[in-house]
């Protein structure tokens, strides 16, 4: 539990100025219905947060009396059609979902967002509970600038976890792995290929893959890049080693065709029984209890990701939400963006298994843990990733380049080709990418 001394701790850590979150917290004249009669756009990246934010947006569009029209888009069509309509200066979207571990470095270099500062003062335009003072420290930071401006507000800070079929485990007599050497011996013991049933799904397809190697790599006390971001770390002893596990459970005990499973695909084969052990986003797990869509809703257990040879990390991706600097309807989609982040969402968001809040509130809430269908070791798994959590990917403008360079290395390497030989060539190919990037 998040203890009150911890709670002063994340107020004084805050990044946004303290006048800000005096002014947010005056009495004000603040009426939801202001900007009633008015129409908004929001482009979504498809994920369980979207689900929620658009399963309840006629309880916004009533609060409000604004009109939502909003579309979530897979993650991967998304980023570039939002980079293309930004480009032009005359985005179709008002309010647009952000992913800052992708975007963050874009978002900053090309000006795209509105600076949300003045919003949050104005005590005609932010309720006086809204509360800046409950956000994490963590993002806030990916929020703000080196500027200081306000770009987004994180919605959800998603951390990997071990989700396993407590089952399948007992069956065989294997404890839940605290470590990825005892991780692989448990996926070795517990694939059954004659039965269909194997010990571990993960992330194989180009790009996607990337995420889930990084997290392996972070057990080695290693990131893919440098601190500075200058020099790519993608071909390191201990990026091999990585590398080298990586292949040999995806090789030896992952269902075949795995090297084209993203994550929606690794999730129908664990929630469908056939996969003992699955490392992904907390995000993901929802369907996993629903008896309606998973067959192992009753055997689900949660785990906080395997310690490797030198430590214990959860790779950590910020989604966020904000208006575009060429928005139409300001005010309007400044009162769906203080939704969306707010406190009444962000217990929704936890509450239903759609991904752990960067709001300080939601796990001191005893009716979000008592109304939730999660048992203990859900929020248990969530609360202790988040004290371990690492960025899983670089804070780099080119970040789709590098995932797909080195999503092509891992996707090889799956395929038996050699570690070292496949991230070296990664490593040579994108180290003049980054080298130009860092030089515009």
């Amino acid at each position: 539990m998040i203890r009150r001394r911890h709670l002063l701790q994340v107020s004084a850590g805050l990044l946004a100025a303290p006048a800000i979150v005096e002014k947010v917290g005056a009495q004000s004249a603040f009426d939801w219905k202001q900007c009633k009669g008015q129409k908004i756009e929001v482009n979504l990246q498809k994920s369980p947060r979207s689900d929620r934010l658009q399963a309840r947006q006629k309880d916004f569009e009533e609060l409000t009396g604004i009109k939502v029209g909003s579309e979530q888009i897979p993650e991967q069509q998304q980023r570039p059609k939002v980079a293309m309509e930004m480009a032009t200066g005359r985005p179709s979207f008002d309010v647009v979902n952000v992913a800052m571990h992708v975007q963050k470095s874009l978002v900053e270099k090309a000006k795209w967002m509105e600076d949300l500062r003045p919003y949050i003062a104005s005590p005609t335009l932010t309720a006086p509970d809204f509360d800046m003072a409950d956000f994490f420290p963590a993002g806030m930071k990916v929020a703000t600038g080196k500027d200081g401006k306000i770009n987004v507000l994180a919605i959800n800070q998603d951390v990997f976890i071990l989700m396993y079929n407590k089952e399948l485990l007992a069956a065989k007599g294997v404890a839940v792995p605290q470590t990825m050497d005892e991780l692989l011996a448990a996926a070795i013991k517990l694939t059954d290929k004659d039965k269909g049933v194997y010990g571990f799904v993960g992330r194989g397809l180009k790009n996607a893959n990337v995420v889930l190697y990084d997290n392996m790599l972070l057990g080695w006390d290693q990131e893919t890049i440098t601190a500075d971001g200058k020099k790519l770390l993608t071909d390191t002893p201990a990026a091999i080693e990585a590398a080298t596990f990586y292949q040999k459970i995806m090789r030896d005990c992952a269902p075949p065709g795995s090297v084209g499973f993203n994550w929606n695909e690794a999730q129908t084969t664990f929630s469908q029984g056939r996969a003992a052990m699955w490392w992904d986003a907390i995000g993901f797990t929802a369907p996993l209890i629903d008896k309606t869509k998973s067959k192992v809703s009753e055997v689900v257990g949660f785990a906080p990701v395997p310690a490797g040879p030198k430590g214990r990390w959860s790779a950590t991706f910020m989604d966020a939400i904000g208006i575009p600097a060429a928005a139409k309807n300001k005010n309007a989609a400044w009162l769906y963006t203080q939704w969306a982040a707010g406190k009444t969402m962000m217990n929704d968001y936890l509450q239903t298994g759609s991904g752990t809040p960067p709001r300080s509130s939601p796990y001191l809430n005893p009716a979000v843990k008592s109304g939730s269908p999660f048992k203990p070791d859900w929020f248990d798994s969530a609360l202790a990733s988040l004290k371990i959590a690492r960025s899983g990917l670089p804070e780099i403008v080119p970040v789709t380049e590098f995932r797909d360079n080195l999503g092509v290395a891992l996707t090889n390497i799956i395929g038996g080709a050699d570690p070292a030989t496949e991230l070296k060539k990664a490593t040579e190919t994108f180290q003049p990418v980054l080298d130009k990037s860092n030089e515009a």
